[in-house]
């Protein structure tokens, strides 16, 4: 299993100059040879309707252009680009890397048919990273040794170490990038000791979690945990903060200081809501052997007027960190498909038409309950389909309950990235009637 560890670095002013460089070769590098893929693509294509001699200018015809062709003429780019002979050639190779792996992904379908967007051209800026694919071996273009990041043609740069690499983990190579708030580095790091899967024998509690943007989500035995809504409540700041770069001269000096700050703000939420997507995942994946979820059209869904609301939740990429959390702990995790499960009663099956609007979900058979808390139990349900674990959580409706159901507080021990401790609640969901 490959982890990857982000460390902040401390180069010199003189490092910082060659690192910008090398990102702004790069990206002149990555557009040529996207351009070059683009011109023999227009060369050999034509309209259906029309000749190709009518489509196409005359004359011959290039070779196709690929990764080898195009990496065997670095040798020639040095030649005629000596700034090119200052970058590390691993670090070229991997850029070409890049664009094959983007050309590839446009041009020919996956398993499900589908293809990525087409490769774009770089403004300036946008190459903000390049890695070498070896570090710590013979002919590596970096080395670590303790604190210190020893990378070829560039020198020796301060890692802060916030926390150790374990002695077991082998680190397979190291990407060097520009955040708003300094130089990182991240480095891939494999890990042998992943535990097997937990067998389904041993599986002894199970639950269904349904996100939402009343609630960011309610497991089946009726724990719900409330939004932060990290963009909404910076709204404000990023406002005020983006009128005043809107009234600066665009290139100017002070124009490059407020988009800094402003990229710092966006910076500051995305990361205070990666910390809490793995505060939710590492206790789910602690309480729980089987998690279920649904299988959501996010990227469908964020194309209507909640838009703003469901990128902020961004439970894409929730879903993904819990899932490797899971993997890490061998733990289960199953995608179901959505549909009916907030309409369908989780006791009785009876269909319950409701719009949006109703929170409730009310059945002739007798339950009153929380919608989030229905679907969760509805998923339980199709997840835990053939599969001999027992059903944890939730209502029998046979023997209706009369209490409230009780607040509980979950205290986590990590920290946001703005230095408060984070604390996951969860809250009443159900209107339990006797």
């Amino acid at each position: 299993m490959l982890l990857t560890y982000q460390f902040k670095l401390n180069p010199t002013s003189e490092q910082v100059v060659i690192l910008e460089t090398w990102g702004e070769l790069l990206r002149r590098h990555w557009n040529y040879a996207l351009g070059e893929r683009l011109d023999w693509l227009r060369c050999t294509r034509s309209e259906i309707d029309r000749c190709s001699l009518v489509y196409e200018p005359i004359g011959r015809i290039p070779d196709k252009p690929d990764y080898y062709t195009q990496a065997s003429d670095l040798k020639r780019t040095k030649e005629l680009f000596p700034d090119y002979k200052n970058i590390y050639a691993d670090c070229q190779q991997q850029n070409l890397m890049r664009l094959d792996k983007a050309w590839k992904r446009w041009l020919i379908p996956d398993k499900k048919g589908k293809t990525g967007g087409k490769p774009r051209f770089k403004k300036r800026g946008d190459i903000s990273s390049f890695t070498f694919p070896r570090v710590n071996s013979p002919k590596a273009g970096a080395h670590l040794v303790g604190n210190t990041l020893n990378l070829s043609k560039i020198g020796e740069i301060e890692v802060i170490l916030h926390r150790p690499i374990p002695e077991e983990f082998e680190i397979k190579q190291a990407t060097i990038l520009s955040k708003a708030d300094g130089w990182y580095c991240s480095f891939s790091l494999e890990d042998k000791t992943v535990p097997e899967l937990l067998p389904i024998d041993e599986i002894k509690t199970a639950t269904g979690i349904d996100v939402g943007l009343e609630k960011f989500l309610t497991t089946a035995d009726g724990q719900s945990i409330e939004v932060p809504q990290y963009y909404r409540k910076a709204q404000s700041v990023l406002a005020r903060q983006q009128r005043k770069l809107a009234r600066k001269i665009n290139g100017s000096k002070n124009y490059k200081k407020q988009a800094k700050k402003v990229a710092r703000n966006h910076l500051h939420v995305a990361r205070q809501r990666k910390e809490f997507h793995y505060q939710v995942a590492h206790w789910l994946v602690k309480s729980y052997d089987l998690i279920v979820f649904e299988n959501l059209n996010i990227r469908g869904l964020a194309r209507t007027l909640l838009a703003k609301s469901i990128l902020d939740v961004a439970w894409s990429a929730f879903l993904q960190i819990m899932e490797a959390v899971a993997v890490r702990r061998g733990k289960h995790t199953v995608r179901v498909d959505p549909r009916g499960t907030s309409i369908n009663c989780s006791s009785c099956g009876e269909r319950v038409e409701k719009t949006l609007a109703i929170r409730v979900h009310t059945c002739s058979c007798g339950l009153v309950i929380d919608r989030d808390w229905n679907s969760a139990l509805n998923l339980l349900k199709r997840g835990s389909v053939g599969l001999p674990i027992p059903v944890c959580g939730g209502l029998d409706s046979s023997q209706p309950m009369k209490q409230k159901v009780s607040y509980v507080n979950l205290r986590c021990s990590r920290y946001t990235a703005s230095g408060v401790a984070a604390r996951v609640v969860t809250d009443k969901v159900a209107v339990p009637t006797g």
